[in-house]
């Protein structure tokens, strides 16, 4: 440890806070928090025979801390994950924001309330029921729902608009009272019954569902008492799959983890109404610092997406921070939250289930693993590879008649699709269809970027024949660069028949490498023709998206540019306001006026009516709300991280 390092920990304040260790870059490496910060970090560097993985990373790649101090361990753990999620560091554990699951809400507050999907958690005065892991499960779900409890699924603004029944209310699934005069206090009786359903609470269900039968048999109606019937007994099935995991039917998740070396994988055992729920693993990798500080930063992190917050957190091991943390907790829940450690009794044993899924998934995704990288290995043997093409990158060009000229750059990592590194081409230098030239424009953008940043995949793969190959081998040669392999993969193709009643016959797919005349045939249904295949065609799916969403911005643009004091904010706003260029069209000269103002109200008005004829337009041409904005190049809207080039 060098004299400036150890005069900083010398130095370090007692208070609790936030402290950032950097490495000789000056790059945030790792966030942590702590009641007492000097007590935290000089504990990383008095612990005498400390094996594990984080102490040797110290000597390795710190070179400076810093600190900042706040009030209590509330505002410590606020502060960590801001920061966490400014600077994402290396070291810390990284939650995307696309992690939400699936869960149904219901706002009883409406006159005809209906069950809606989401991923976030409001404070709107709905009820939230869930989360789901997975999609089955919640379609299941609203299978029973829909054919039983006949709450409606039109939209707002369907049920407000329609003018007549659809076919949910021809079947019996819906009162339809988008149409006819339902009475709310029927319709509510239905809203609480799918609410004890969602609870899980079978006994306030059924019996009131069999009350309701006996009534509707005493009264001789046989049709309304055989329906409640059938509901009955779909209702029971269901609520007998659902295992009682507690006595007291509390919401609880349950945290759990399993490490390998400096891989971490959190369980998330969900349970709602003390019935199991399902749950979630979480593998994360580079999590070299000790369990009790990840762990209660990845519960914040979770938290902090919007994640349902529960009655009671269950973790498997005691925390520092964790007075604070459930004061957090209860705060974004809006009620009383409890963090618990249970040693004993039920809450124990969830701890423990917990723990043997996170165990099951890590040996299911190091199985997962091993199976890639022996996919990889025998992919470089045949295919005669430098490198184990861990980073894989496969481009395609893609062209409307010659025009709108694009490119798509796609990745894997590790056998795994990779949206982080998508990006987007326009071609620059070319004004007509030349796909050769154009992927050895793109080619030398993607070297020249990889060899200024450091950044260069194991393979690149073009989608193609020798030409594109030929054309990528050039660029690559003109950049300097000669440590990628490059190979191109050409589709299968119909094969010359000579006998007209013979069945026409395709070629394999056909794999070109430098050097070599005649292409490689991978063994067809192999996983290693998988992976490039599926790779090609991925770049193919994402060079047409982009050439279409560049033709209907194109398009868009010439059908309000000859309109005077039509400029590019007004376009952008018209987009915004109305979603396409339809609802444009359709738009009466009142509705545009809230955008634009009379005056200019009057000419779109006037300009696009003046035009009946493109009033049936190729559905390329219609321009929606994603479209709005700069299609920015070389940047993917798939996956690209804020600062990506």
């Amino acid at each position: 440890m060098d004299a400036k390092l150890e005069a900083k920990l010398e130095s370090l304040p007692t208070e609790p806070g936030v402290y950032l260790m950097k490495d000789r870059r000056d790059e945030i490496i790792y966030v942590g928090k702590a009641i007492n910060l000097r007590n935290r970090v000089r504990s990383y560097f008095t612990r005498t025979g400390d094996t594990r993985a984080f102490v040797s990373l110290l000597d390795k790649f710190l070179a400076d801390i810093e600190t900042v101090i706040v009030h209590n361990e509330k505002e410590a753990l606020l502060l960590e994950n801001e920061l966490i999620k400014k600077h994402k560091p290396r070291f810390n554990v990284l939650l995307k924001d696309d992690k939400q699951y699936i869960s149904l809400r219901l706002d009883k507050t409406q006159t005809y309330p209906r069950l809606e999907v989401v991923r976030r958690y409001e404070k709107d005065g709905a009820r939230y029921f869930g989360p789901y892991s997975s999609a089955s499960a919640i379609r299941e779900t609203l299978r029973i729902i829909n054919r039983y409890f006949h709450l409606r699924t039109c939209t707002d603004h369907v049920l407000a608009n329609r003018k007549r029944p659809c076919l949910l209310h021809q079947i019996g699934r819906c009162p339809a009272p988008c149409v006819y005069p339902v009475v709310p206090e029927d319709y509510k009786k239905s809203v609480d019954e799918v609410v004890l359903f969602l609870e899980g609470k079978a006994s306030e269900l059924v019996e009131g569902l069999r009350a309701r039968m006996k009534q509707s048999s005493s009264e001789m109606r046989f049709e309304e008492a055989a329906r409640i019937r059938d509901q009955l007994r779909a209702i029971e099935r269901s609520l007998e799959r659902q295992k009682v995991a507690t006595s007291d039917f509390k919401d609880q998740d349950v945290f759990a983890f399993h490490r390998e070396g400096d891989r971490l994988l959190v369980y998330v055992l969900y349970v709602r109404q003390g019935r199991l729920n399902g749950g979630q693993a979480f593998p994360l990798g580079s999590q070299e610092f000790p369990d009790e500080e990840l762990l209660p930063s990845f519960v914040n992190l979770y938290y902090d997406q919007g994640n349902f917050v529960p009655e009671e957190i269950l973790m498997p091991l005691d925390i520092e921070e964790r007075e604070g943390l459930e004061a957090l907790l209860s705060e974004r829940k809006g009620d009383k939250a409890r963090v618990m450690v249970p040693k004993r009794g039920e809450k124990r044993d969830l701890v423990d289930m917990a723990q043997r899924n996170a165990e099951q998934a890590a040996i299911e995704r190091r199985r997962t693993k091993d199976e890639t990288e022996a996919v990889l290995r025998r992919l470089q043997e045949r295919l005669s590879l430098k490198r184990l093409p861990r980073r894989m990158e496969c481009f395609d060009i893609s062209h409307f008649q010659g025009a709108s000229i694009v490119a798509s750059q796609v990745a894997a990592t590790e056998g795994e699709i990779d949206k982080s590194r998508y990006r987007r081409y326009r071609i620059k230098t070319l004004e007509k269809q030349d796909d050769f030239a154009s992927m050895h424009e793109v080619i030398s953008r993607r070297l020249k970027r990889g060899q200024d940043e450091g950044d260069l995949p194991d393979l690149l793969v073009i989608d193609g024949g020798k030409g594109q190959l030929a054309s990528a081998l050039a660029a690559a040669k003109d950049v300097g660069v000669d440590t990628v392999d490059i190979i191109s993969l050409a589709k299968s193709r119909d094969e010359e028949v000579h006998d007209r009643d013979a069945e026409r016959a395709q070629s394999p797919e056909r794999v070109f490498i430098p050097g070599r005349k005649d292409p490689i045939v991978l063994r067809q249904n192999s996983a290693e023709l998988y992976l490039l295949a599926r790779l090609r065609d991925e770049a193919h799916r994402f060079a047409i998206t982009f050439q279409q969403k560049s033709m209907r911005r194109n398009n868009f643009t010439s059908v309000l540019d000859d309109i005077p004091g039509v400029g590019a904010v007004r376009k952008k706003a018209l987009l915004k306001h109305f979603g396409s260029l339809k609802r444009v069209r359709e738009a009466s000269i009142e509705e545009l006026v809230e955008v634009l103002g009379p005056t200019v109200s009057e000419r779109v008005h006037a300009a696009l009516h003046g035009h009946p004829e493109e009033d049936e337009v190729d559905p390329i041409r219609e321009a929606s709300l994603e479209d709005a904005g700069d299609l920015s190049d070389e940047k993917s809207e798939e996956g690209s991280p804020p600062g990506s080039p």
